[in-house]
């Protein structure tokens, strides 16, 4: 049965571990994201829409913004804060209940189902 101290010291060699992994991968990630900038600034540079000097400022600052940018700033700048709200419109609601079922509206929908169904087919003969 392992002890106190060998768990905790499992515990701590696992975070740097972590932490190790962790700046690998974003070292990985800058350097990308360094490659792409180049790129897209090189071939902004062939197309004279920008001069050496400002690619090189671009690249630049397009490294200094991800590095200070946290990600904890990134993951609540990509989720929104409240739920998106869908809006369900219909022009016309024909649900008629006829004994407790409501069997108007499955019979309409089904209606409009068979006739896309026949506009596909048409469309695909043609």
């Amino acid at each position: 049965m392992p002890g106190f101290g060998d768990i905790l010291q499992k515990a701590v060699y696992l975070g740097v571990g972590l932490a190790s992994y962790a700046g690998e991968k974003a070292g990985s990630k800058l350097t990308e994201l360094r490659t792409e900038a180049q790129k897209l600034a090189d071939e902004l540079v062939k197309r004279g829409e920008m001069s050496t000097e400002e690619a090189r400022r671009f690249v630049d600052d397009m490294v200094q913004q991800a590095q200070q940018q946290t990600p904890v700033e990134s993951a609540q700048q990509q989720k929104p804060a409240e739920p998106r709200l869908i809006e369900i419109v219909s022009e016309e609601e024909d649900i008629s209940p006829k004994d407790g079922k409501e069997t108007g509206g499955v019979d309409k929908l089904r209606e409009q189902v068979q006739n896309l169904q026949d506009e596909l087919r048409r469309l695909k003969q043609d």
